[in-house]
């Protein structure tokens, strides 16, 4: 590998669209420099430093972050600490840091990108300290994306945390490239849904909630489940409280078509491509296990 680099910062979270276009970017600066790609991502995201508690809720967790972020093109990721020390930096006291480190020949970001205390360092600082230290600079527009409103939004993981809240997951994955997903081991729920004949995998919700993972709204969704050995099934997924059954905690289930498999203890992941309808409670278990029918119906169709 060159040992020449070209460097791209940022939280990169979900690295959606926006994200793969700066590192195709990076990719092309790369081999016009006989360098390598070198992703730069923080752990915790640098609001949890400065203001604790108002982190936003993360779309991937760290291990999918860096697999993604080498997916998409870079070549090597470090996860940086962001310390109370770091965030302290000028513009110019971080750049320099980094030239100790890291010696680019490049830098590539997007067009919203700012560093340094205060986030006092933008695109104009940073072309600046590229001429002093002698480092190329490319700032890759934003990525837009047309939803199914027929909005053209700018792509951004806020944009992408809105989107997944209020369960429009298939816009989501047109932002994402790919459908969101979760995973986590499947626990031993209270068994309703196979006494109602139509069995559920309960993912462990202890897990994602620990590491401030986000979830899709509250609703029931068509998607599919990858278990451990590589099979994929459709699934019918509810992400909800079991308002029928007046439960208060957040619950994350699946109904595997065409499965009968005991999954108990094992890593369970779910991709959410459709929404299929809201949570809502039912007067009767009859009435509820009529609509699951419908659901698992719909998720067919979905699949077809």
């Amino acid at each position: 590998m060159a040992h020449r680099s070209v460097i791209t910062i940022g939280n990169f979270d979900g690295v959606h669209l926006g994200h793969r276009a700066i590192l195709a970017r990076a990719q092309k600066s790369a081999q016009q420099h006989d360098a390598f790609v070198l992703a730069l991502t923080f752990d915790p995201l640098p609001i949890a430093v400065l203001r604790p508690g108002s982190q936003p809720l993360q779309l991937l967790s760290l291990t999918d972050r860096v697999a993604r972020l080498r997916q998409a093109g870079a070549a090597e990721v470090q996860v940086i600490e962001p310390t109370a020390e770091l965030l302290d930096q000028s513009p110019t006291a971080f750049i320099a840091s980094l030239m100790d480190r890291y010696h680019p020949v490049a830098m590539v970001e997007g067009e919203n990108f700012c560093f340094g205390k205060d986030r006092a360092g933008d695109d104009k600082v940073l072309a600046e300290l590229g001429e002093a230290f002698g480092f190329e600079i490319s700032i890759v527009p934003t990525v837009r994306q047309c939803l199914s409103d027929q909005l053209v939004a700018p792509v951004s993981s806020s944009l992408v945390r809105h989107l997944l809240k209020d369960g429009r997951v298939a816009d989501v994955t047109r932002c994402l490239n790919r459908p969101f997903e979760l995973e986590s081991q499947v626990v031993q729920g209270e068994q309703r849904g196979r006494a109602l004949g139509i069995p559920t995998a309960n993912l462990d919700m202890s897990v994602l909630t620990a590491t401030g993972r986000a979830t899709p709204g509250e609703g029931v969704y068509a998607g599919q489940a990858s278990l451990e050995d590589g099979r994929v099934f459709n699934a019918a997924i509810s992400v909800g409280t079991k308002p029928t059954f007046d439960v208060h905690g957040l619950v994350v289930e699946a109904h595997l078509l065409d499965f009968c498999e005991d999954l108990y203890g094992q890593v369970l992941k779910l991709s959410f491509t459709r929404w299929i309808r809201e949570q809502r409670p039912f007067p009767c278990i009859e009435d509820l296990r009529f609509q699951l029918g419908c659901d698992i119906k719909q998720v067919h169709l979905q699949s077809q």
